[in-house]
């Protein structure tokens, strides 16, 4: 009876080792040794991780498209302020400029009249002087200022035009000899410059 009890032993470990062998040192569960390490938790790690870097890239393409739309409007914001205020101040260019003439024409008037004709038609003559001063008032009041230099004034290019030079004794040259006609500026912009003579003498 003992010695059949010890084969039934030496049998049951016999089996014991045929289904080691057949496992191929998988692990009870059927999983090889270390498999778990990837089907479980590490590899969700990974996915998680992949897709945070995912959202990262689309956070910062989208801030940076945001910080440029954001760019972009206050630019044109600034445009828009500048072009009102450009509209606001020399809107009126081309009217002035048109009306110009008028003053040119009045102001010949007055020259031209003697003093003889001033002294027998003078009302005429005051109602000339003030439209030229009503004319003037509204020219100010849209910003266009005459600009009117005086004879032995330097030559400015940037606000004279040169319609003639010509030597004249006790001047020097640059020096503006005679006033043709006025200019006109509109604000800090050049509407019209003032045409001038200017002496040539050698200094």
């Amino acid at each position: 009876m003992g010695k059949a009890k010890k084969e039934d032993i030496v049998e049951d470990l016999d089996m014991t080792e045929d289904l080691a062998d057949d496992s191929d040192g998988r692990s009870p569960d059927g999983f090889a040794e270390g498999e778990a390490e990837f089907d479980g938790a590490p590899l969700d790690d990974l996915a998680a991780a992949d897709e945070i870097e995912v959202l990262r890239a689309e956070r910062d393409d989208m801030r940076d498209r945001f910080m440029r739309a954001l760019a972009d409007a206050e630019n044109a914001r600034k445009r828009g302020e500048r072009d009102r205020r450009e509209a606001e101040m020399y809107g009126g260019t081309k009217l002035a400029r048109d009306l110009l003439p008028v003053y040119d024409n009045l102001q010949r008037a007055l020259d031209a009249a003697t003093e003889e004709q001033k002294a027998s038609d003078k009302a005429f003559f005051e109602g000339v002087e003030l439209t030229m001063r009503e004319l003037l008032n509204v020219f100010k009041k849209h910003g266009v200022e005459l600009l009117d230099p005086q004879v032995g004034d330097r030559f400015d290019p940037q606000l004279h035009q040169a319609m003639f030079e010509a030597p004249v004794p006790n001047t020097k040259a640059g020096d503006i000899i005679q006033v043709m006609a006025v200019g006109f500026m509109i604000h800090d912009r050049l509407l019209r410059p003032a045409q001038v003579g200017v002496s040539s003498t050698p200094g």
